[in-house]
């Protein structure tokens, strides 16, 4: 688990600990000393906390702008013991929601287990982003965690979408794929 990185190409174009409206901001990273753990297995350092004990994330773009923000995922997404939803949601999704973000973009392949819990973070953050023009999307979530994140009905709230080699877009673009893909679904 420690050899799985962040998507690192976009450095270039943002970095969220240098960002002054990033959660992250000010954070420091080591590249040689793993201390975050998943289950007793530690885990690239250049994951973020965020306050669960089992899904660290790493914010990848934040187009103000635009108002979309990206981000990637990594772990286990716990809302029935961790409550995962309400540290996403208060600790990550609500700093950028005050910034204007309204579209946010979850890569989610690295998602490993989902255990849901109650709908209320998820109806909170959904209705926040539709009455802004916003939505919620979670890219290339696994099979397994799909089903069970289906069976809770919380693609209610946010799109799962399936895109092959998302690594090849750059930040502008994925997020005009996804942006049309959704205006699609509701049209």
């Amino acid at each position: 688990m420690h050899e799985i990185e962040p998507f690192y190409n976009w450095r270039h174009m943002y970095v969220s600990e240098e960002d002054e409206r990033s959660p992250f901001y000010g954070r420091a990273y080591s590249e040689f000393e793993f201390s975050q753990t998943i289950y007793n297995y530690y885990i690239h350092p250049q994951w973020d906390d965020f306050g669960s004990r089992t899904l660290y994330m790493k914010v990848l773009m934040a187009d103000y702008d635009e108002h979309y923000v990206v981000m990637e995922l990594f772990g286990e997404w716990n809302d029935a013991i961790g409550n995962d939803i309400m540290y996403l949601k208060r600790d990550v999704v609500d700093p950028f929601f005050a910034f204007g973000i309204t579209k946010f973009i979850l890569i989610a392949e690295n998602v490993l287990n989902f255990h849901s819990g109650d709908k209320d973070y998820y109806e909170e953050w959904f209705e926040e982003v539709t009455d802004e023009g916003g939505w919620i999307a979670c890219i290339n979530m696994p099979e397994q965690t799909q089903h069970d994140f289906r069976k809770a009905k919380l693609n209610r709230f946010i799109e799962l979408i399936e895109l092959e080699n998302w690594r090849v877009y750059k930040p502008i673009h994925l997020f005009r794929l996804i942006d049309q893909q959704i205006l699609n679904r509701l049209a």
